[in-house]
């Protein structure tokens, strides 16, 4: 396979930080990024990788990190939107200012990589687009409804993009990974609602029990994650989306099943209000 250049967000830890070092391991080239460069230096080669200090959520300095990214390697083949945060709360707890600044990294921080990328993709008619969602950018659940959202945007975005791109010689991918074993749920990941209703104790309590038990017992291994994807980017037919993990199929083969149930419990009703033409 002919090297590639990487371009990770949010590589300094966590998943971006796993996949930066596998890509680097295969041989290929790493536009890393972060919002400093201490926390990128992954690799003594400095020919293979480039550390760039970026914030997604400054459209400026996400522009000029691409302008370098490229001016450093000539092209951008694939791009890894990975930057984001979790929020746990009920949607009642959750402030507006908080859900604008979830907004602002997890959606309109990626939109911004995307736009700054793409005009070198479509230069190049080729590259291949990788957006990180969630298992629970395909079913929310109590406590994560905020989170969701945003993850809930990013595979419309992908699935839009996924069009768009096809005949561009571009390609899309949404990745919905389950529970990682990352730090995820720590609180430099995890913001969480500072408010706390007692009618969700049923529900989002039993959300927040489950942050604090499962923080670094999640069932996904990060390191197979990026072996994963370094399948994906070599794929003749990537797939539109990617669930990474037994517990995301298990989530998706639950939804399709109820969507599907429920469809057939409501389908006269919700066939009757078409127009009836005379």
């Amino acid at each position: 396979m002919a090297q590639k250049v990487w371009m990770i967000t949010g590589a300094s830890r966590g998943l971006g930080a796993e996949v930066a070092k596998a890509a680097l391991a295969a041989g290929e080239k790493v536009i890393a990024t972060g919002r400093g460069r201490d926390s990128l230096d992954f690799s003594s080669d400095k020919d293979a990788l480039f550390p760039v200090e970026m914030d997604v959520t400054n459209e400026a300095q996400v522009a000029a990190g691409v302008r370098d990214g490229v001016s450093q390697y000539g092209r951008i083949d694939v791009l890894v939107n990975n930057a984001g945060f979790g929020m746990l709360g009920a949607i009642e707890e959750t402030p507006a200012e908080d859900v604008e600044r979830i907004y602002r990294t997890n959606v309109f921080g990626l939109l911004n990589v995307i736009r700054a990328v793409l005009p070198t993709m479509r230069q190049q008619k080729a590259g291949h687009i990788i957006n990180f969602s969630s298992l629970g950018g395909f079913r929310a659940s109590a406590g994560w409804g905020v989170y969701c959202s945003t993850k809930f945007a990013v595979e419309g975005i992908t699935e839009a993009l996924h069009d768009e791109l096809a005949p561009l010689g571009v390609h899309a991918t949404v990745v919905e990974p389950g529970f990682f074993r990352t730090d995820f749920m720590d609180n430099r990941s995890l913001a969480r609602a500072r408010q706390q209703i007692a009618d969700y104790a049923e529900t989002v309590g039993k959300t927040r029990i489950f942050a604090v038990e499962k923080n670094h017992q999640q069932p996904g291994d990060p390191k197979k994650l990026a072996q994963a994807l370094l399948q994906l980017v070599n794929a003749a037919n990537p797939p539109l989306r990617l669930p990474l993990g037994t517990d995301a199929l298990e989530r998706i083969a639950q939804k399709n099943a109820f969507v599907s149930q429920e469809t057939a419990t409501w389908l006269s009703l919700s066939e009757s209000t078409d127009f009836k033409e005379s």
